[in-house]
C-alpha cells in the first residue's frame, strides 16, 4: 500500500476511537529535507532526525529495522493526533513513506514503512470512592438518585474492573435492606467520541453492572433495569479532565 493508504488507515482508527487530527503535512511541507529519514549528517535536516534520530536505532546495520529507519525516502506523509483515554488524552505521530536504496536495503527499495509514536499520561493512581449503603439509601430517598464514581471501566470498554468490588458490595447492601426497592442502573460518559458510540457504550457498562449483582450477589434480576445515557446527563464541564471525569459514572435511580 502507498504511504498515503497507510496514513489513511490509521486516521480512520483514531477517528472511530474518538479522536481528532491535530496537524497533517506531506512531502516537502513537512520542512527539511522529504527525501532523508533519520540517517545522514549535516545536523537535523529531516522530520525523522527530530522525531527518531539514527542514534536512537537498536537495530543491527542493515537489518530490516535499520534499512526502514535510515535509507532515503520518498513520498513522506505525517500527522498527529489526540486520543481521548480516561487518565488523559494520548497524542500519537504517524509517518509513512516509501523506501529508496538501491544499495545495502534494496530488498526493502519500494516498500512503505510506518513509524508510529504514542505518548500516554502517566497512570494516576485511582482514589477509591466508596459510597456506603447508608449513605445511598439517604441520597435516593432525597433526591431519587444516587451517582457513583467507584465503579471501574478501562477506556471504551465495559468489563467491570476488579477495584470495582466495594462499590458494588454496596449497592448490594442497600438492596438486600431494601427488599421492596427496583432500580434503574444508568451508565454516562463524557462527550469524548460519537454519539452514537457513547450511547451504546454506557448501556453496555449499566448491563455489566445489572448482570454481575445478579450473578455474583444475588440480586433478583426483575429489580434492576439497565440503560445507558451517553452524554446526555453532565454534571461538569467536558472542556477538561476533571469535568470529564466527574460526567463518567454509573447512577442509581429509584424506579418504584
Amino acid at each position: 500500500r502507498s504511504p498515503l493508504e497507510v496514513l489513511r488507515n490509521y486516521q480512520d482508527v483514531i477517528k472511530a476511537a474518538g479522536g481528532e487530527v491535530l496537524f497533517e503535512c506531506k512531502k516537502e511541507e513537512c520542512g527539511g529535507a522529504a527525501d532523508r529519514s533519520s540517517s545522514g549528517g549535516g545536523g537535523d535536516m529531516s522530520l525523522t532526525m527530530y522525531s527518531f534520530h539514527e542514534s536512537d536505532l537498536k537495530d543491527a546495520a542493515f537489518s530490516n529495522g535499520a534499512c526502514a529507519l535510515a535509507s532515503g525516502i520518498n513520498d513522506q506523509r505525517y500527522f498527529s493526533a489526540k486520543v481521548p483515554q480516561d487518565g488523559g488524552d494520548a497524542y500519537i505521530t504517524v509517518q509513512t513513506y516509501s523506501l529508496t536504496d538501491d544499495l545495502y536495503c534494496k530488498e526493502l527499495n519500494g516498500r512503505t514503512v510506518a513509524v508510529v509514536q504514542v505518548l500516554e499520561p502517566k497512570a494516576r493512581d485511582k482514589k477509591m470512592v466508596v459510597v456506603e449503603a447508608a449513605k445511598m439509601a439517604d441520597s435516593i430517598s432525597a433526591t431519587g438518585s444516587i451517582s457513583l464514581y467507584g465503579i471501574f471501566f478501562d477506556t471504551g470498554k465495559a468489563v467491570i474492573k476488579p477495584e470495582s468490588e466495594p462499590t458494588l458490595k454496596e449497592i448490594s447492601t442497600l438492596l438486600a435492606n431494601e427488599p421492596d426497592m427496583a432500580v434503574i442502573v444508568v451508565g454516562h460518559t463524557d462527550n469524548q467520541g460519537a454519539f452514537d458510540y457513547n450511547i451504546d457504550l454506557s448501556s453496555r457498562r449499566a448491563q455489566a453492572v445489572k448482570k454481575v449483582l445478579v450473578s455474583k450477589y444475588g440480586i433478583d434480576g426483575k429489580r434492576l433495569t439497565a440503560a445507558g445515557a451517553g452524554m446526555m446527563a453532565p454534571v461538569a464541564s467536558n472542556d477538561d479532565e476533571a469535568g470529564r471525569a466527574k460526567n463518567r459514572r454509573v447512577v442509581l435511580v429509584k424506579l418504584n
